[in-house]
């Protein structure tokens, strides 16, 4: 008899995706959004991790190709074409792209005779727009981490206030204090916060990651477009 009486008074457990479903209007709103972003970091995170691999073992292949010319034969035009022909195959590293930027300038250069100090110049200008440009690309979307590591919290502590003021409504319409009347609104609204939490931590720790990352190859970049400039003013350069 007693185990029938607890079974008949216990309460009702409360079903997670339930108060998702009956959650109110505003709070629904906000769990959607947070899901939104954070499905987006998950791709962001996973194309990312994917284009800096790719990024990383392209321009370790591509340099070993084109410091093994520097062994091979003295630098001139024609190691320049060699190099030129084999960085197309390395279309996602940002140092074979930033050669080939280089290896235009000489190439239109080249039509009016060898290059001068005043046309190297123009080939550092080139270099700098090319790694610029594949510094942005690189950047892509990264921000997008950063915004919803310092707003996903907040979205989701506006949900959470939002149920919490919708329990104490309750409590005033029902003029009861009990946990049948408070633990759905409340439950809702801590279901926000998780929420928000889930997008911002991945977020917050993907961002650091990737941005050190890039950091790393855009040093990259510049030390290859520096050294680049130097063979071109020794070898390449009339005085």
């Amino acid at each position: 008899m007693l185990s029938v009486f607890l079974q008949t008074s216990a309460p009702e457990q409360l079903n997670p995706w339930k108060l998702i479903v009956g959650a109110s209007p505003v709070v629904q709103l906000v769990m959607l959004i947070l899901v939104f972003m954070a499905v987006m970091c998950l791709y962001i995170i996973g194309a990312k991790w994917i284009r800096l691999k790719q990024v990383t073992n392209q321009s370790r292949a591509f340099l070993q190709v084109f410091w093994s010319e520097e062994k091979a034969r003295a630098w001139n035009a024609k190691a320049m074409n060699d190099i030129h022909a084999k960085a197309m195959d390395y279309d996602r590293s940002p140092i074979a792209t930033v050669f080939r930027a280089g290896y235009r300038e000489l190439a239109r250069i080249a039509r009016t005779g060898r290059p001068t100090k005043a046309d190297v110049e123009n080939v550092e200008r080139a270099l700098r727009r090319a790694q610029s440009a594949e510094l942005t690309r690189l950047e892509n979307k990264v921000s997008f981490l950063a915004t919803t590591a310092s707003t996903a919290p907040f979205i989701g502590l506006f949900g959470t206030v939002w149920g919490v003021m919708n329990s104490f409504i309750a409590i005033h319409g029902q003029k009861s204090a009990g946990l049948d009347v408070v633990a759905p609104g409340i439950a809702e609204a801590l279901i926000a916060t998780a929420l928000g939490l889930a997008a911002a931590i991945p977020a917050v720790m993907a961002y650091n990651y990737f941005v050190r990352r890039i950091r790393v190859v855009d040093s990259e970049t510049a030390a290859f477009a520096s050294d680049y400039l130097n063979i071109i003013r020794r070898h390449l350069l009339v005085e």
